[in-house]
């Protein structure tokens, strides 16, 4: 299927490339979108993304406009589940491909802040992938940046940090490991330090703490069970939650069972 998925996505990206019209390239993603329904077209956007960096070497001007174009549709024109909202995500994934080359970098990264706090949970999820991409390319410089996003006090942005840290293939790599856990004691050293508790952004950040967390104890096991030793001792309702959450995730009861049970038993 990808290999179809591409061969369709060449053939309107060289027609937008001559044109400077999206419209035929846009209907074929949505159109192929999935949406309405649980799950966008994941392998689409994957296609469309290495695209784009493929095109980005010497088309980097227009392929730069054409993902500015997608990532700019609002809630009103591309409104959640729907077809249009796909356009979004894949523009996202677009600026994260592009922002892998230094040439797009401090664009993109900008450009992403922004997208972080979309009120949609699938560009916030594009947003995410696309950080992923920059980290792949460009790691050291990528973790700097967004470690700013932290200081900005704005609980999507963190969100965003978060998620895009929290990919398993990345944390093979021991450096981006502890930096991303270093990240996570950044965000949720906000967390303890705050009394807005009660927003829906701060919601989202806690959730998504509840899965990412265990993502990255996963890759350094020893520093973060340390870490979420710490936490269980913690006074703090909105951290605990967290610890237990990341508690039940099967990527730590399968492989560490010990250090679980140890961590349950602090919090008895």
């Amino acid at each position: 299927m990808k290999e179809r998925y591409k061969e369709y996505l060449m053939g309107f990206i060289n027609e937008y490339l001559k044109t400077c019209i999206a419209k035929n390239l846009m209907k074929y993603l949505t159109s192929n979108s999935n949406l309405p329904g649980p799950r966008g077209n994941l392998e689409l956007a994957d296609v469309f993304a290495d695209l784009v960096m493929d095109y980005g070497g010497r088309e980097h001007v227009k392929m730069w406009s054409l993902c500015l174009q997608l990532s700019q549709f609002s809630l009103i024109e591309a409104p959640v589940n729907n077809p249009r909202e796909f356009l979004v995500f894949c523009g996202a994934r677009g600026v994260g491909a592009l922002g892998a080359s230094p040439r797009f970098f401090q664009k993109a990264m900008s450009r992403l802040r922004e997208l972080a706090g979309d009120t949609r949970w699938r560009t916030r999820e594009g947003v995410a992938m696309a950080i992923q991409s920059m980290i792949e390319k460009q790691p050291q410089k990528t973790l700097k940046e967004i470690e700013e996003w932290i200081k900005s006090d704005d609980w999507l942005a963190m969100r965003a940090v978060a998620a895009g840290v929290a990919e398993p293939a990345l944390l093979k790599d021991a450096r981006i490991a502890k930096s991303a856990l270093e990240l996570h004691k950044q965000i949720i050293s906000k967390i303890a330090a705050t009394k807005d508790r009660k927003s829906s952004n701060f919601k989202i950040l806690k959730k998504g703490l509840g899965y990412s967390l265990s993502v990255i104890v996963c890759a350094v096991p020893r520093e973060g069970f340390e870490y979420m030793r710490q936490l269980a001792e913690k006074q703090d309702v909105d951290i605990l939650w967290i610890v237990k959450e990341n508690l039940k995730k099967k990527r730590l009861l399968k492989k560490f069972p010990e250090e679980i049970a140890s961590i349950k038993n602090l919090l008895n």
